[in-house]
């Protein structure tokens, strides 16, 4: 039985007093379909009845009834604001975080944002035909890389904790989690998320991380999330007033490393995108990380924080891989990949030394003559710095004779001079 879209206050909705369409696209998007539909708690929508609805919000067929879904992107496009200085002039007051901060307008409406980072990106609302699209997707194939689950690389214990303090945007844990996976950091606790946890948004952008998504630990305070550990290090961009060990990303991966080859866990504890960690919580650390930066621009996105120290723990793993390895990509070692060659030997060498010089003697090139040791000198020494390889010097050798004989048709005419 098809589930009747209804315009109401000029708002497309599911019945009399169901929700938007904007409602239900933002709940199955947000969070996986059946948590969506659990939250929503409307009769008849289910798998089999949501799509239709999907598809009303994904072909924009709201255009044709005159209607939009509050939150809906459309609706900033509908009333002609192009700016968040016009979107704040429409309000009569926008209430930022606590209400300390408050932005006034010439409008009748009053909202409130948690911060003016989040005002910055959300003002003009989202594109809820395009999450439509996408929940689509969810409901006919499953998760997107839902195979690529991936496994710790370690026990339990054996690499640092990820602790992120508060964050706010799913789409960062997502990034956080997919940097996570990449420098095996398998142990990611959040404390009191913004969105919530578990999050799809955050799956979503961790890219086939799902094993990180699906272990992470989500924790009421900061004393709870690293009860279990020994040692903690947090990192900042600002100088603290405390009297606790400042390392380089280095520096605190060594001393991570001792500690965890004596038995003991540790944790790496980073803030909240938008001001970092409070000076109490940097409290409960052993020690600061601070992160070798540009003096008049040291603040990082989060992930690319994550990303600098799981790089430097990484460094020293004996799991570790230059680039992927898969079925038919074997393991890198740094140095030049000679792949089925070899290094020439000497005696290649030499040969190549005396094929060359033995050609330019014929064609005069060692004039003067008593230059000839010098310059015989540095073509041996300029060769033997190539290190090259046996093809590598039978190539030279072609061109060599080339260069010389001519070969086909260069090599007849000029045989025929006299």
């Amino acid at each position: 039985m098809a589930i009747d879209i209804t315009i109401r206050n000029g708002a497309p909705c599911l019945g009399f007093d169901g929700p938007t369409v904007g409602a239900v696209v933002h709940a199955c998007h947000a969070a996986t379909i059946d948590q969506g539909l659990a939250a929503l708690r409307v009769d008849g929508l289910n798998r089999e009845t949501l799509e239709p609805v999907l598809q009303y919000c994904a072909k924009l067929l709201c255009v044709a009834d005159e209607a939009s879904c509050p939150g809906c992107k459309r609706q900033s496009e509908i009333a002609g604001l192009e700016t968040l200085d016009q979107f704040i002039l429409s309000k009569k007051e926008v209430i930022v975080g606590d209400g300390r901060v408050r932005l006034t307008g010439a409008g009748t409406e009053t909202v409130t944002t948690p911060c003016l980072e989040t005002l910055t990106k959300q003002w003009s609302g989202e594109n809820y035909w395009f999450w439509a699209r996408r929940v689509i997707r969810k409901l006919r194939h499953g998760l997107r890389r839902a195979h690529m689950q991936g496994e710790a690389v370690a026990a339990d214990g054996e690499t640092p904790s990820v602790i992120l303090m508060e964050p706010q945007l799913a789409d960062n844990i997502g990034m956080v989690a997919r940097a996570c996976a990449n420098f095996g950091l398998d142990n990611l606790r959040l404390v009191n998320p913004r969105d919530g946890w578990p999050n799809e948004k955050a799956r979503i952008a961790a890219s086939g991380a799902n094993y990180i998504i699906d272990d992470a630990s989500a924790h009421a305070t900061l004393e709870d999330s690293i009860a279990d550990l020994n040692w903690v290090a947090a990192t900042t961009a600002r100088q603290r007033d405390l009297r606790k060990p400042v390392m380089t990303p280095q520096q605190a991966i060594a001393e991570m490393r001792l500690r965890i080859a004596r038995g003991e866990r540790c944790g790496l504890l980073f803030g909240r995108e938008r001001n970092g960690l409070e000076t109490s919580e940097v409290a409960n650390a052993d020690a600061l990380i601070m992160i070798p930066v540009n003096s008049r621009f040291a603040s990082l996105n989060l992930a690319q924080a994550v990303l600098l120290l799981g790089y430097e723990w990484m460094q020293n793993d004996p799991g570790r891989s230059l680039g992927r390895v898969t079925t038919f990509e074997r393991p890198m070692s740094e140095g030049v990949n000679l792949g089925n060659d070899r290094p020439a030997t000497k005696q290649e060498l030499i040969g190549l030394f005396e094929h060359l010089e033995g050609e330019l003697e014929r064609l005069g090139f060692f004039n003067p003559g008593h230059r000839k040791a010098t310059v015989q000198q540095n073509v041996r020494t300029m060769l033997s710095r190539m290190a090259a390889t046996e093809q590598e010097v039978r190539t030279l050798r072609g061109i060599v004779a080339t260069l010389a004989q001519g070969k086909g048709t260069g090599r007849k005419s000029t045989d025929k001079v006299p």
